[in-house]
């Protein structure tokens, strides 16, 4: 005689009114089956209708088995995609405004200017650099650089490429580009070149209005 086969099953489960054990291997003195709990063979005598019991629950459970539902990762979200790159892509731009100013720090200061070979005046400065290295056009005087749609900001909310304006009452007259570290660049009429000045210094402490952020 072979001996009986072994019927293995992730899926064992007992079903109402029918045996609690698997048969593997029928012979003439009866039928081989595992206890599904000691998983241990055993010889009984099976008639009819527990035979057929048994069937349909290894019936059952085979299809239960075809039929179980994989489990599915999770979908990934790509909703924060596009607010990373366009953060970098600010990040890159306010760093090229930045570089841009300090690398006009001493060219001269002319009334009406706005090239680095003819000087600057303070609002030719900003929208030279602004258009050079952001390409953002701004207006021509820092009255109307005021009011250009950006975030207004107060001091201690500057960062690297800001614009920081000055007035006189609610007059704004003069306007310059935030480097860090309380520290902007600017063309002012006075001093002959552009160059880099703490918002502590006397005359700038008293005098700044706010900062606005156009590169978004």
């Amino acid at each position: 005689m072979q001996p009986p086969r072994v019927l293995t099953s992730r899926c064992v489960q007992r079903l109402p009114d029918c045996p609690a054990a698997l048969p593997v291997h029928e012979s003439a003195g009866g039928a081989a089956f595992f206890d599904p709990l000691t998983m241990r063979p055993v010889l009984a005598h099976l008639g009819p209708m527990r035979v057929a019991c048994t069937l349909l629950m290894i019936a059952a459970m085979l299809a239960g088995c075809a039929s179980a539902p994989s489990r599915q990762q999770p979908a990934r979200s790509l909703g924060t995609a596009p607010a990373s790159i366009a953060d970098r892509q600010s990040a890159h731009l306010a760093n090229a405004v930045l570089f841009r100013a300090l690398a006009l720090v001493g060219t001269p200061y002319r009334y009406g200017g706005n090239t680095p070979e003819g000087g600057f005046d303070c609002s030719g400065l900003v929208g030279y650099v602004f258009r050079d290295a952001a390409a953002i056009a701004l207006p021509r005087t820092s009255a109307q650089i005021a009011e250009v749609a950006g975030k207004t900001l107060g001091r201690s909310d500057l960062q690297s490429g800001d614009l920081v304006l000055f007035a006189s009452g609610r007059k704004v007259h003069h306007v310059g580009i935030y480097v860090g570290e309380n520290r902007f660049v600017h063309a002012p009429n006075s001093g002959g070149t552009v160059r880099m000045n703490s918002l502590d210094d006397h005359g700038w402490r008293d005098t700044f209005s706010h900062g606005k952020r156009v590169i978004r």
